[in-house]
């Protein structure tokens, strides 16, 4: 089944793409040269930017015509940027939920998703005392636990080290068959397409 379909899209007249199809339930690869629109297109798929031209479907309706909240809180984007609150992991998970109004998880689940993603740490530890790769994990199991349809992950490992990049990419993946949530994924790290990707779309310079 297909999820999303492109034709003819373009951004900002400067970035032309192949119509491409994105398979429901499926790990999909982006891969291209820097400069292909990969980061771009993740933006364009949640309508966090706009097309200057073409059209892009969701479950074969157009964006456009989704309310733009409803469409980002289903098609979640975890960017390359990590952001979060210099508080415990426990009043991050509050604060992100409260922005969403929805009511927050319980320690247990809370620990669930932090193990899924490769930290052990209590729940009253202080986020700004962590490294850079771990706080890139707390963050990832923060956004994980929403469990959306569909998360589009902007360079989801870029902090982590090889080994830990691929324990939590397999762990996410594993998580998302179970729940049934696409994954759609950017990364420079191409032994993670090698390993996970189920479809990968190749992008380059000058469609």
């Amino acid at each position: 089944m297909i999820l999303f379909q492109t034709q003819d899209l373009a951004f900002n007249n400067l970035i032309y793409y192949p119509d491409m199809e994105i398979p429901k339930k499926c790990v999909t690869f982006i891969a291209g040269e820097s400069g292909s629109g990969k980061s771009t297109l993740l933006r364009l798929l949640n309508g966090t930017l706009t097309q200057s031209h073409g059209d892009i479907f969701y479950e074969g309706k157009n964006i456009l015509d989704i309310h733009s909240i409803h469409l980002r809180r289903e098609v979640l984007l975890i960017g390359q940027s990590v952001f979060l609150f210099d508080k415990t992991i426990r009043e991050n998970f509050k604060m992100f939920y409260d922005y969403r109004e929805e009511q927050v998880p319980d320690d247990e689940v809370q620990h669930h998703f932090l193990h899924l993603c490769r930290i052990a740490f209590d729940l009253d530890k202080s986020c700004t005392t962590m490294s850079g790769g771990e706080r890139q994990r707390v963050y990832l199991a923060i956004y994980l636990s929403f469990q959306p349809p569909v998360i589009l992950f902007d360079e989801p490992t870029a902090a982590l080290d090889t080994e830990n990049s691929h324990s939590v990419m397999r762990n996410i993946i594993e998580f998302s068959k179970e729940k049934g949530i696409t994954l759609i994924v950017v990364s420079h790290d191409n032994s993670l397409a090698e390993t996970f990707a189920e479809k990968t779309i190749f992008l380059k310079k000058g469609w």
